[in-house]
């Protein structure tokens, strides 16, 4: 599977911007595309995560209510839609993806597939 990731920006506290991430190669209805985010000296974190087949979705608590993630299988791609968008919530976007996931994972160190990120930042 490969990603491309696309769709950040510079925006103002409040703000909203849809992430793309299009995937290429084979998937399957039990394959997780996850979003995560990793800011300047910060460990990689868990935004949110979607299941391929059934579109079963898993949000972290910090951007439930403001971000969704969501897919359209007949372009390949999955989106994260991010509304009321705040300072902190500055960071490189990355999608990943596990081809056969038992779970929405949350740990980045179970996807083994990544996408190049793209850039948000929030000001404020």
């Amino acid at each position: 599977v490969q990603l491309q990731a696309s769709g950040g920006g510079l925006v103002q506290d409040g703000g909203s911007l849809r992430l793309s991430c299009v995937a290429s190669g084979r998937t399957v209805s039990r394959t997780v595309i996850g979003w995560f985010r990793q800011a300047p000296g910060k460990e990689r974190e868990f935004v949110a995560a979607i299941f391929w087949g059934d579109g079963t979705t898993a949000h972290a608590d910090s951007v439930k209510g403001r971000f969704t993630i969501s897919r359209d299988n007949t372009k390949n791609t999955v989106y994260l839609q991010m509304n009321s968008l705040k300072p902190e919530d500055t960071a490189v976007y990355y999608c990943a993806a596990d081809a056969h996931a038992a779970r929405l994972y949350r740990n980045p160190s179970l996807y083994n597939y990544w996408g190049q990120g793209t850039l948000v930042t929030v000001s404020s």
